[in-house]
């Protein structure tokens, strides 16, 4: 078990944003007789993943329905996804790929123009 303060420095989020997390049912703390929260040392990875999902531009609501698939990617039922929901999600799984294809064309440039200036660079320059 970990403090949130651990917890925070392991994952590099606010203990704001780990206590909204919390707030959100996205992630669960034990508390301790004092009212110090203790999380398990699992949740480092969680954090990790809600913060990418997050980035990916996935709103808290979507992400607590898709938490489970994470966890065991082959035991996927939901019996409340709602025709928005799974709307939401092809919405959201698109726009992952277009991201994902720009980051791809970004570093195909910068791997060409590190090529590009490594193979013309003067021998009298230093590396």
């Amino acid at each position: 078990m970990m403090r949130i303060g651990e917890l925070s420095e392991r994952t590099g989020t606010s203990r704001r944003l780990l206590r909204y997390y919390e707030e959100q049912g996205l992630i669960v703390s034990e508390r301790s007789p004092n009212g110090y929260r203790h999380y398990d040392e699992r949740l480092a990875d969680r954090v990790l993943q809600i913060r990418g999902l997050l980035d990916a531009g996935l709103p808290t609501r979507i992400i607590k329905q898709i938490l489970p698939c994470l966890d065991k990617p082959r035991v996927i039922h939901f019996p409340d996804a709602t025709p928005e929901m799974l709307a939401t999600l092809e919405l959201e799984r698109d726009r992952m790929t277009e991201r994902i294809e720009c980051l791809i064309r970004n570093r195909n440039a910068v791997s060409e123009y590190l090529d590009t200036v490594r193979t013309n660079r003067r021998p009298d320059v230093a590396a």
